[in-house]
């Protein structure tokens, strides 16, 4: 299937949701789109970002998606109707890439401050940042046993992270050009990069050699993605193509041409049955029918972010004692993973100050104006009211004590 965006934009990350085959975009037109191939079915735009969404990715489970945006910010989805997100602020510069760990505790982000930052799912908070690189910091993935970080920059290095003690254990230098992408392969014995050079690269991290140098593209690799066997890699390129290389025999097997500008993006499914690209040409391919979403079903529904909440590297957090409930820990506790086990219960009530404040809640800012507004012209009809209610009780005053006055001089006062 075809999905072509209502405007013509680039799309930048696909990611399938576990439980249906529901690809989820992110775009420079600054929105999310939740898709769907099933006939009449509606596809969603969340509204939320201020900037263009660089990535996304679904949790483990499918119950969440997380998107990392050029403005600086991460935010984590409810993917349904409703919409419901957390906004996350660490990063001093546009955030590059987000990646959840295999069993969906840790969030990694990459962004152009030339850090990797670490996120606890379960509480929503900041753990930790690896700071290394010394240019922007274009991706960062974890290993399929949450052990390592992967990670490359425009420094043309890719490093290895411990997660444990949070240091740099490997590093691999290029001094033609830099990495794209990185990712590890299914057993997590080695990387894959995806290079500006027009490269792709195998690593094998436990003796740190180079395995495979294939060079099919002409013009940059922008994203690559391993089949679930570890077999196969597939790779997404400036020069509009998708190659499928068999990792077996070292060779090119296909060419994928349907895009008409640059791919910047490739995604396997989880059961390797189908995959998903996007690029400059506003599309996700293979083609089959297209939609166009103004005008047909299934019709596309606007989502806007107004229920969310906001957590910064600033926010101190103590970790609750063992028998406390994880729940208390939620900015939005909604958003709270099914991976985290909700049977941990009775968090004290003294502890409620951990929550956020009102002030913490992040509302889009034209609805702010617009609140605003209705809080002023309120302001005024209440004064006018006030002043109106002076000016009776005085009129009643006045009446009354001239009807006084000529009662006790017998008097008529009309009435």
């Amino acid at each position: 299937m075809n999905l072509e965006m209502q405007q013509k934009v680039q799309i930048v990350v696909p990611s399938y949701q576990r439980a249906e085959f529901r690809p989820a975009t992110g775009s420079w037109d600054t929105f999310l789109m939740l898709w769907s191939f099933r006939p009449q079915a509606r596809a969603f735009r969340y509204v939320g970002h201020k900037d263009v969404v660089t990535s996304v990715q679904f949790s483990p489970l499918g119950n969440l998606l997380a998107s990392a945006s050029r403005d600086r910010t991460i935010r984590l989805w409810i993917p349904d109707k409703r919409g419901k997100s957390s906004e996350f602020k660490a990063h001093t510069a546009p955030v590059r890439s987000v990646d959840f760990s295999a069993d969906g505790q840790f969030l990694a982000t990459a962004s152009e401050d030339k850090s990797i930052k670490v996120w606890n799912m379960c509480r929503q908070r900041f753990l930790y940042s690896l700071y290394r690189h010394t240019h922007w910091v274009r991706c960062a993935k974890f290993s399929p046993d949450g052990r390592l970080i992967v990670s490359c920059s425009e420094d043309k290095t890719i490093k290895i992270w411990d997660t444990t003690n949070k240091q740099c254990v490997n590093n691999f230098s290029d001094f033609v050009g830099f990495a794209n992408f990185v990712a590890f392969n299914p057993n997590g014995t080695c990387i894959a990069s995806a290079g500006s050079d027009h490269t792709v690269k195998i690593w094998d991290i436990r003796v740190n050699k180079l395995l495979q140098h294939y060079q099919v593209h002409s013009g940059g690799v922008n994203c690559l993605s391993f089949h679930p066997s570890g077999n196969y890699l597939i790779t997404a390129s400036s020069d509009g193509t998708l190659k499928i290389l068999d990792l077996l025999e070292g060779r090119l097997i296909y060419t994928l041409q349907g895009h008409t500008g640059p791919v910047f993006t490739v995604s396997f499914s989880k059961g390797g049955e189908l995959f998903t690209s996007g690029g400059a040409d506003a599309q996700i391919n293979p083609k089959l029918d297209v939609i166009d979403l103004q005008t047909s079903t299934p019709p596309v529904v606007d989502i806007l972010s107004f229920d969310s909440t906001t957590t910064t590297e600033t926010t101190v957090r103590t970790l609750p004692d063992k028998g406390e409930e994880i729940c208390g820990y939620f900015l939005n506790p909604s958003l709270m993973s099914s991976e985290c086990s909700p049977t941990i219960l009775k968090k004290k009530t003294e502890d409620i100050s951990d929550l956020p404040s009102e002030s913490q809640r992040s509302i889009p800012l034209a609805v702010t104006d617009a609140l605003e507004h209705i809080m002023e012209q309120l302001n005024v009809l209440t004064q006018v009211g006030w002043h109106v209610s002076r000016l009776e009780v005085r009129c009643t005053k006045s009446w009354l004590q001239q009807a006084a006055e000529l009662a006790e001089q017998g008097g008529y006062f009309p009435s």
